[in-house]
């Protein structure tokens, strides 16, 4: 089972679009959670947040399986922005 077509493809979307929401709901989740002034909250938590999306592409290519890759990508970022979202109201 070699990666080609749209087995391929659909890893490409996961790690780009899924690891981009990903870094976003975690930069989120961390800007709220972070106790420092809001501008030293933001810019770390989104600095952060390219890690996370370095850490996502090459854990969706590891992985090697788009339906588990998006499923587990759209839970953590749902989790994270749900939490973000209760976090200091």
């Amino acid at each position: 089972m070699g990666l080609h077509g749209w087995r391929l493809a659909s890893l490409i979307g996961a790690a780009l679009v899924g690891g981009y929401v990903l870094a976003t709901a975690v930069g989120f989740f961390l800007g709220k959670l972070l106790p420092l002034p809001l501008s030293e909250a933001t810019l770390i938590s989104h600095l952060t947040g390219f890690v996370f999306y370095a850490g996502a592409i090459l854990w969706v290519f590891a992985l090697r399986q788009p339906g588990k890759a998006w499923l587990y990508l759209g839970l953590a970022s749902v989790l994270f922005s749900v939490i973000g979202l209760t976090l200091r109201g």
